[in-house]
C-alpha cells in the first residue's frame, strides 16, 4: 500500500466516488420498496424483514459482473441478476407463492429502481461536487452497479457534474478488482498516484483502491468508523489544498 500521508494534501487530477452510499442513499430502505410494490401485487410483508434478508441474499450472490460477454447481453443479465435475488428473498420469508405472477411484479420493481424515488442525494454531494469540478478536478462514478445508474444519475441532477461512468457489469471486473480501477484511469488518461477514490465500502472501495495505488478514502455515513487513515464522514470533511 501506498503511504498516503506524502499526498494527501496534494490537489487529484481525478476524483472517482461510489454512487449508493456516497452519492445517494435508498429512502427507508430496500425492505420498505420491495413491501411497498410487493403490496401493489396483493402481497403483505414485513418491510424490516424483507431488508434483513434482502442484504443477506444480496451479500450472498456472486458479483455482479460478466467478463467476456457480448455487450448487447448485458441488460438482461443484469435483471436476471437482480429477480434471482428478488426470488430468493420472497422465497426465504415464504412469500413467494402468494405472487399470482411474480415475473410482473419484478418488473415493477426493476423499472421503479431506475426513477428517481427510491432514492435521495445527500445534502453535501452537489455543493462539493461543484466545488472540485471548479477547481478543476476531473469526476467519475466508479461502483459495482447496473445500467440503470445512468437514468438515476440523470434523474437526480447529477450525471452533469461527471465526465465518466464505470460500472462493473459493463466492465466485466467488479471492486476491489484492480481491473476496474484501471479502466476508470484510463478514460481520464491518469496514472493512479494522480487519483482519488470515495467510497463507503472498506473491502471494494478503500482496499480496492489502495491496492492500485489510487488514494483511498472511507466515507462512514452510516456506519461507525473503521479506525483507519483516510476516512470521513462526509464529503466536505476531505480536505484539499
Amino acid at each position: 500500500m501506498i503511504n498516503q500521508q506524502n499526498h494527501s494534501l496534494e490537489k487529484p487530477r481525478v476524483i472517482f466516488l461510489d454512487a449508493v452510499g456516497t452519492l445517494f442513499g435508498v429512502r427507508h430502505s430496500v425492505g420498505e420498496a420491495y413491501r411497498m410494490i410487493a403490496e401493489q401485487f396483493g402481497v403483505k410483508a414485513d418491510a424490516k424483514i424483507l431488508d434483513q434478508v434482502f442484504f443477506q441474499c444480496f451479500l450472498s450472490a456472486p458479483s455482479m459482473a460478466f467478463p467476456g460477454v457480448d455487450p448487447g447481453e448485458i441488460p438482461q443479465l443484469e435483471f436476471e441478476w437482480w429477480k434471482a435475488i428478488a426470488e430468493q428473498t420472497f422465497k426465504t420469508v415464504k412469500l413467494y407463492d402468494n405472487f399470482t405472477d411474480f415475473s410482473e411484479f419484478f418488473q415493477s420493481l426493476y423499472d421503479y429502481f431506475q426513477t428517481e424515488k427510491p432514492w435521495f442525494v445527500y445534502s453535501d454531494v452537489p455543493p462539493r461536487l461543484k466545488a472540485w469540478q471548479d477547481q478543476g478536478i476531473e469526476l467519475g462514478v466508479l461502483s459495482n452497479f447496473d445500467s440503470r445508474l445512468y437514468p438515476v444519475l440523470d434523474a437526480l441532477d447529477l450525471a452533469q457534474f461527471f465526465q465518466t461512468v464505470t460500472i462493473s457489469t459493463e466492465v466485466g471486473a467488479a471492486k476491489p478488482s484492480s481491473e476496474i480501477f484501471q479502466i476508470a484511469l484510463t478514460k481520464h488518461n491518469c496514472s493512479p498516484e494522480k487519483a482519488w477514490h470515495i467510497g463507503d465500502s472498506l473491502k471494494a472501495d478503500y482496499q480496492g483502491a489502495n491496492a492500485l495505488g489510487i488514494r483511498g478514502i472511507l466515507l462512514h455515513r452510516e456506519e461507525s468508523p473503521k479506525g483507519i487513515l483516510d476516512e470521513y464522514e462526509t464529503l466536505e470533511q476531505i480536505p484539499i489544498s
